[in-house]
């Protein structure tokens, strides 16, 4: 039984939507680490304005391709939102541990009485 007010590409969105957002978050979540002109406040500008293009007019759209399209775009925003968050706590993370490793390594070092 088909919905109301759904279409041939909407309903194909909707059955892979989920799996488009990871996909589509993953790729950029891959080009904003590879490319250094792509910041992580732009990620986030760009989750903020997706987000309000859902809430604004993608949610209450009558074409049901729009509601899936701009459901996929604010969720793939939102999810590298979270990518680029990650790396960065990830990014301190690892810089804490090597300076960790390399004080720990000096004082090895600095105690050796031989």
């Amino acid at each position: 039984m088909l919905e109301q007010r759904t279409s041939r590409v909407g309903r194909w969105l909707r059955a892979r939507r989920v799996r488009l957002a990871f996909w589509i978050a993953a790729a950029e979540a891959i080009v904003v680490w590879a490319a250094q002109d792509i910041s992580r406040w732009t990620v986030i500008v760009l989750a903020v304005v997706a987000v309000a293009a859902y809430l604004l007019v993608g949610r209450d759209s009558r074409s049901d391709t729009i509601r899936q399209t701009s459901w996929i775009f604010a969720a793939s925003q939102l999810l590298a939102v979270i990518a680029a968050i990650l790396a960065f706590i990830l990014l301190w993370t690892v810089i804490v541990a090597v300076v960790a490793f390399a004080a720990i390594a000096l004082l090895f070092v600095f105690l050796d009485r031989r």
